[in-house]
């Protein structure tokens, strides 16, 4: 079975729309799937999936953990679909016991299926780190947005250092070493793995070995949403360098998605737009991440990244970016030329776009004007 986590580091930006359409590609296409609502903070996944009644929740299974876990599996009437609900009206489900964690995780895993697509809590959560770390290749959903952008940078980031404990267990030279790592809050925010890495080695070669390993294993997918033009698609490259100078992490982009009202619309009516409308640029593009992560279920366990594949993945997304955005422009034009779409529903369009425009340079201009606040400070000291 291929676990797939889909995480975001914040609210927003459409994680819980991709994991729900992204399972159904995969079903369409033949796989057994298992999708599961892990947000146990803010369940709504059966709102996107159009569910109306539910039979079970991952509250009421844990409320009585002898239960099989398939007691809480919920038909969706897509065929090779199966739906687990979360639980958001249960206080404090959000913030699960080790115990609990570990019980969910080992009987999610002894599912019978092709894929587990888990929907997660946005943030870094303790608890939403766990889920995402039980599979090595979890999805992290952004969109070009300066703050989602920097705030899936510091999901990467807590996710190493998730790692980074883990291995290094909780006594030795490597563990006492990462626990002052952990004391030393300004260290923490100029972190540079190679050189934590190096210092692991040279005092607890066994642990530095461990945390090679398992960093080496841990190739999370990109996948950028909410895309207004194909210049978008550029802005994740900023986040790859970051993650592979500071991190030591190369990252696969599984794709881009391009931002459709239609959306909207399909949520109305309580279906999935790949459901709604197939033939979306949206739906097209979640079928052709599909197609891609079932062209890799062969190579998923390889121990070392590589990199030409990376850059490959990279290169096809900006390719995608650019295809799609002629599409979707030689669908507006289609849309004007027989009358479905007026002059006045483009004006609309666009002065809601240049409104989104204004919001971005306010955030662009609050995050400069911090930059030379801290630069400013920096100098002082």
């Amino acid at each position: 079975m291929h676990v797939v986590p889909v995480a975001s580091g914040k609210g927003g930006v459409g994680k819980s729309l991709l994991a729900a359409n992204l399972a159904i590609a995969l079903a369409q296409a033949g796989r057994r799937v298992v999708l599961a609502d892990l947000d146990l903070g803010g369940s709504n996944l059966h709102l996107i999936l159009g569910i109306r009644s539910l039979s079970g929740s991952i509250g009421s299974f844990l409320d009585a953990p002898r239960e099989k876990i398939t007691s809480v599996l919920n038909e969706t009437g897509i065929p090779n679909l199966q739906f687990i609900p979360g639980d958001s009206e249960i206080p404090g489900l959000a913030n699960l016991k080790v115990n609990q964690k570990r019980m969910l995780v080992r009987k999610l895993l002894s599912l019978e299926a092709d894929y587990l697509i888990m929907d997660l809590g946005a943030g870094t959560g303790q608890t939403t780190l766990d889920f995402f770390l039980t599979s090595n290749h979890g999805i992290i959903c952004t969109t070009p947005t300066p703050t989602a952008t920097v705030s899936a940078y510091l999901f990467l980031k807590n996710a190493v250092f998730h790692i980074l404990r883990n291995t290094t267990g909780s006594s030795g030279a490597g563990a006492e070493y990462v626990k002052g790592l952990f004391k030393d809050r300004g260290a923490l925010r100029q972190v540079y793995l190679p050189e934590i890495a190096r210092e692991l080695d040279a005092r607890d070669s066994e642990a530095g070995r461990a945390f090679r390993t398992a960093l080496r294993r841990f190739r999370p997918r990109l996948v950028m949403n909410m895309l207004e033009n194909p210049k978008d698609a550029e802005k994740i490259n900023r986040l790859r360098r970051s993650a592979q100078q500071y991190l030591d992490l190369d990252l696969l982009h599984l794709g881009v998605v391009y931002r459709d009202d239609l959306q909207d619309t399909a949520l109305a009516s309580r279906l999935p737009i790949i459901r709604y409308k197939p033939s979306s640029i949206l739906s097209q593009a979640v079928y052709r991440i599909a197609d891609k992560m079932i062209q890799m279920e062969g190579e998923i366990e390889e121990s070392a990244p590589d990199l030409e594949k990376i850059d490959d993945s990279f290169e096809a997304a900006e390719n995608e970016a650019e295809n799609d955005f002629d599409e979707r422009m030689s669908y507006i034009e289609e849309l004007l030329n027989t009358g479905a779409l007026s002059t006045g529903d483009l004006v609309e369009t666009i002065k809601s776009q240049h409104h989104e425009i204004a919001q971005l340079r306010k955030q662009v201009n609050l995050y400069r004007a911090k930059l030379v606040q801290a630069m400013k400070l920096g100098f002082k000291a």
